[in-house]
């Protein structure tokens, strides 16, 4: 009966042994299986886009009550849990600060756990090899380095430095016309000559798979920007309509795929000093990505679906910019309109410019302090909005907040007998601001 104790137990011990060894195989393997894979697209930048969506995704999704966490671990990681749903889907709406704190979310997961470094950056984006750099990834790096000197007065400072904003003719039109062209930000790139730590290739990358992910594509960081406006897929054919000729027409196809014929997605156009400037080195790359844009930039404060039947939206994004979508079959293509309102609380002397300036000034002065009724004429682009915000806003009174932010659009037909004033919506030239001495029964709209 000893020996055959003995035994049992021997062989107990070794199964357990073994069972043991399987098991530490097991979860070795198991932890080899969930690190990085290496190869020769792991650093590639739609390969790192998954791998952020995935573990932000897990971040979002996990059921801490499952982990077997003290209550004050618990606490803190509902809370960071909390804000990081909070922001990302902040970030979406145009705020600023929710998406630095994705993009700080984003450097550290792909520093620290996907272990990318100096060596390695490169194969995202190849900063060291200036001649494989497209357009857009010598434009990123220029802005990048401006917004770290100017902040959000970074793109008007590129454009004022070298010109931009200029007339100037290009291959293919009769006319001239206000574009920047991809030779114009090769050659800004090669006179700057940046020299750029791992920080910057590494918040570079950020920003492009952020764009990509929660931002809106080529134009997230250009939307940033202190500039009057910025509008997508506005000119340049439908991608249905090129699908339709490219299947009678062969010399057509290659054209598309030589990206030589315009296309919807790839219209870019921002307004700088109530000039309309196509950006022609950037694009969304795809109707799909230009849709995926327009879905997503006026959504602030839930606003409605975007449908086949409602095909447009107005809508204001978190900083209260002006956002106007249009999808087919309203419109051949999806597009959309950004109006900004980043106007510095500037005086009368800053704005008005033009000679005979001083008798204009005290004009309106003592037009607004005498409680006169003052329209604001002009074409779009202008900057009607800045000379309203010029005045001394003590001497303004508002009933309507709308009216206060941006102004009341309308063309007006006057009637000093009776004071009856006529909107016509289709012409939107003019705009109007009520002032202080008015109350709301002496305005009459017939």
């Amino acid at each position: 009966m000893t020996i055959t104790n003995v035994l049992l137990s021997v062989v107990v011990i070794v199964i357990a042994g073994l069972a043991f060894f399987y098991y530490t195989k097991k979860k070795k393997e198991q932890k080899v299986e969930a690190t990085v894979v290496v190869d020769d697209k792991t650093y590639t930048l739609d390969v790192m886009k998954e791998f952020v969506k995935k573990r932000l995704d897990e971040i979002t999704k996990v059921n801490l009550y499952d982990i077997g966490l003290s209550e004050e671990e618990l606490k803190r990681r509902k809370n960071k849990k909390y804000e990081l749903k909070k922001a990302l889907k902040g970030c979406t709406y145009g705020d600023v600060n929710d998406k630095k704190y994705v993009k700080e979310l984003i450097f550290d997961l792909l520093a620290k756990e996907y272990g990318v470094d100096e060596t390695n950056i490169s194969k995202a984006i190849p900063f060291d090899i200036p001649s494989l750099l497209t357009a857009q990834d010598k434009f990123d790096i220029i802005l990048y380095m401006y917004k770290n000197e100017f902040g959000y007065e970074a793109l008007p400072e590129v454009i004022k430095k070298y010109n931009l904003d200029d007339l100037k003719y290009v291959e293919g039109e009769a006319k001239p016309c206000y574009v920047i062209t991809s030779e114009e930000i090769s050659k800004i790139y090669e006179q700057e000559n940046f020299i750029l730590t791992f920080e910057d290739k590494l918040n570079i990358v950020v920003q492009r798979i952020y764009q990509h992910y929660k931002g809106y594509s080529s134009i997230d960081e250009i939307r940033d920007m202190n500039i009057d406006g910025i509008s997508g897929g506005v000119s340049g054919l439908p991608e249905s309509f090129l699908s339709q000729v490219a299947q009678t027409d062969g010399d057509y196809l290659s054209q598309i795929a030589e990206h030589k014929v315009p296309r919807a997605c790839d219209s870019i156009w921002i307004m700088f000093h109530g000039k309309s400037i196509r950006l022609a080195f950037l694009s969304f790359g795809s109707e799909a990505e230009l849709k995926r844009v327009c879905q997503n930039i006026y959504k602030y404060n839930n606003p409605g679906q975007l449908s086949d039947t409602n095909g447009f939206k107005i809508n204001e994004m978190k900083d209260g910019s002006r956002v106007v979508v249009v999808r087919p079959s309203m419109s051949e293509t999806w597009a959309f309109f950004v109006r900004k309102f980043d106007v510095k609380r500037a005086t009368l002397e800053q704005i008005i410019r033009f000679p005979g300036k001083d008798e204009a000034i005290d004009l309106l002065k003592y037009l607004v302090k005498g409680a006169r009724i003052i329209s604001l004429t002009g074409e779009q682009g202008c900057r009607k909005n800045n000379n309203a915000y010029g005045y001394d806003w003590k001497y303004i009174r508002n009933y309507e907040p709308s009216y206060y932010r941006n102004c009341f659009r309308a063309s007006l037909k006057k009637n000093l007998s009776n004071q009856k004033y006529l909107i016509n919506e289709r012409n939107r030239n003019c705009f109007w601001t009520r002032l202080f001495g008015r109350s709301k029964e002496d305005w009459r709209f017939c």
